[in-house]
């Protein structure tokens, strides 16, 4: 198992959150994102644990991707990953988005 942990600025703060959303499951190929509220000064902090080592520079680049269409302050995104491919990632990350917003799940 590898962890990776980023860091980014935030712009927008969700005016009421939940307590967390949860979406996905982790089985063969799939993925599970929970966002919570988190006083981070503005920052939005994604930690993640995978079972497909070596892919850092791809996660990087899908969650700065991420984060330019979701610029969410003050959030603590943790993904729990088995090898999802980084369509599916993002698909994830959106559908965390909205629950987390108060649509649909």
């Amino acid at each position: 198992m590898e962890n990776l942990q980023y860091e980014f600025a935030g712009q927008r703060v969700v005016a009421t959150p939940p307590a967390h959303a949860l979406v996905g499951v982790v089985a063969s190929g799939n993925l599970e994102v929970m966002i919570e509220p988190a006083a981070l000064g503005g920052r939005m902090q994604v930690q993640i644990t995978t079972a497909a080592g070596g892919f850092g520079a791809v996660w990087e680049a899908v969650l700065r991707d991420f984060n330019g269409r979701h610029p969410l302050a003050d959030v603590r995104i943790s993904i729990n990953d088995v090898g999802a491919t980084p369509a599916v990632v993002s698909l994830r990350l959106d559908q965390a988005v909205e629950a987390f917003e108060g649509g649909p799940a």
